[in-house]
């Protein structure tokens, strides 16, 4: 049966620390699109605390926007790019599966068929939230190409960071350590079968490098721990921050590269043979097919709860990884 108009309702970020519910009315589903109700979403705590904050510099105000915001930076936004929900009308094939959709949290919307992905089979939806870090990692990877028996540290232990050391553990032979300065940290860590150490215990001379944790002195970290001519792949994205990169010292005669990577481009090595929605299609299939990966996420939080426990989930030392909402 078609579904008519309803009424939605919506986390918007309204100003420097203060969400609220909206009530917006959908339109009838026009051909091509797909109505879509909520089933979990994720927080992305990194940008979604800048967002909440005010701290999106101006200059990044149009390349900042998510697929399907709505709003204008700084406020008021609905944002959000981590959401699964179930077809209640659209296409035949698609009408009742789960699907993922780079959505802001929102009980019920419609979207273009073309912009849902069906999650494969066996992928719950509580870790199929986690698709749009696993994209961002996996296109980290593609940029960062490890190799075989290589040494490589991930300093910073969020989900971006986690899900990194993850998939370079996976090389043959190659040894990853993960490094933050929270001890909890180990034990999520030793979850995913990965090695940690605090950074003044982390090895030296690490072939790679890979920094997410958004801090300078994790930047710093990064660079000491790199060996001669290695790279450091710096994945953290600071916002209207200034953030000072120690490159005197023996930063140039190590003949150090400081290279960035951001998700918005599929990464050059990949680009001839994935599009984006392969890419974000294949990192669905790495979480199908990753159970350990349950250990990221954070119990679940009601929908209607979030304008008021948004302080407590996004501040820093909540211990939060991936903030789990429920609908």
């Amino acid at each position: 049966m078609a579904a008519s108009a309803e009424q939605a309702e919506a986390l918007w970020y309204v100003a420097p620390g203060k969400a609220e519910i909206r009530s917006e009315r959908l339109a009838p589903v026009s051909p091509g699109q797909a109505r879509l109700r909520a089933v979990a979403s994720a927080l992305s705590r990194g940008t979604e605390r800048l967002i909440f904050s005010g701290r999106v510099p101006e200059s990044e105000f149009e390349r900042m926007r998510a697929p399907f915001m709505s709003g204008a930076f700084p406020f008021p936004v609905k944002y959000g790019y981590a959401m699964v929900g179930r077809v209640e009308e659209g296409p035949a094939d698609l009408e009742g599966r789960l699907v993922f959709a780079l959505y802001p949290h929102q009980t019920v919307f419609n979207l273009p068929a073309e912009n849902i992905l069906p999650l494969p089979d066996g992928l719950p939806p509580e870790r199929a939230v986690l698709a749009a870090n696993m994209e961002t990692a996996l296109n980290a990877t593609w940029d960062a190409a490890p190799g075989p028996a290589g040494r490589i540290a991930v300093v910073g232990a969020g989900v971006l960071g986690l899900l990194v050391a993850r998939l370079c553990a996976r090389m043959p032979d190659t040894s990853v350590v993960v490094v933050d300065i929270e001890p909890s940290r180990a034990a999520i860590a030793a979850k995913l079968g990965l090695a940690f150490a605090a950074p003044g215990a982390a090895p030296q001379d690490c072939d790679l490098v890979i920094h997410t944790s958004a801090s300078e002195a994790g930047l710093r970290t990064a660079l000491d721990l790199a060996a001669n001519e290695a790279t450091v792949l710096e994945l953290s994205w600071y916002g209207a921050n200034d953030v000072r990169v120690p490159l005197g010292g023996a930063f140039h005669s190590r003949r150090l590269k400081l290279v960035s990577s951001q998700v918005g481009q599929v990464a050059p090595s990949r680009r001839a043979q994935f599009t984006h929605r392969d890419r974000l299609k294949a990192a669905l299939d790495l979480l199908a097919a990753d159970p350990a990966l349950d250990a990221l996420l954070a119990p679940p939080v009601a929908f209607a709860e979030l304008p008021a426990k948004l302080p407590d989930i996004l501040n820093p030392t909540s211990g939060v990884l991936c903030q789990l909402i429920r609908y």
